[in-house]
């Protein structure tokens, strides 16, 4: 099995540990209260950042290379792809919402409330689905040479959050995640 499936479950379960502090802020709609709209922004920002740019573009590749091996899972990879993109869109009509509150303006709570269930349901069955149906797949699948596409499919770059050096504009989200387990 490559190694880019196990960094490929990491990202998942980190990813995951973002839509969890997501949904927290979420939950603080229920009580009243105004959940911390800064943190809110710091994930999604975080997610439209890496995940929409690096992480789904080589899960793109992976899925490519995995339809050709297995033509049986053709259809759940194209929805799977799908799904990449409602969930940048999603993402981006989130973060537009969170912008706008962070700068002062006035949003009503259901919209932010219904934009925010909406990225955490999509995001959330969407990892499940590539945790269930894929990752096995693609490990035993997969050439030497597909992962190397997959890796190559974009640019290098440093996980900005959960790397070894996050980017000081994520210390706050990361240190709030730590505190959480």
């Amino acid at each position: 099995m490559d190694k880019t499936v196990t960094h490929w479950h990491a990202e998942h379960m980190y990813f995951k540990r973002l839509l969890d502090r997501l949904h927290k802020e979420l939950d603080v709609f229920a009580t009243g209260e105004r959940p911390n709209y800064e943190l809110m922004f710091d994930s999604i920002t975080y997610l439209r950042e890496f995940t929409d740019r690096i992480h789904h573009p080589r899960e793109d590749v992976a899925f490519a290379c995995l339809a050709r091996y297995s033509p049986e899972m053709q259809l759940t990879l194209a929805r799977l792809q799908q799904e990449h993109r409602v969930i940048a869109h999603a993402g981006e009509t989130l973060l537009q919402l969170l912008t706008s509150i962070l700068g002062g303006s006035v949003v009503p709570r259901a919209e932010v409330e219904s934009a925010a269930a909406t990225y955490l349901a999509y995001y959330g069955s969407h990892i499940a689905r590539e945790e269930e149906e894929v990752l096995s797949r693609a490990a035993t699948a997969l050439t030497p040479e597909d992962w190397e596409a997959v890796r190559n499919a974009v640019p290098h770059a440093d996980d900005p959050l959960f790397g070894a050096r996050p980017e000081k504009r994520f210390r706050e989200l990361r240190r709030q995640i730590a505190l959480e387990g």
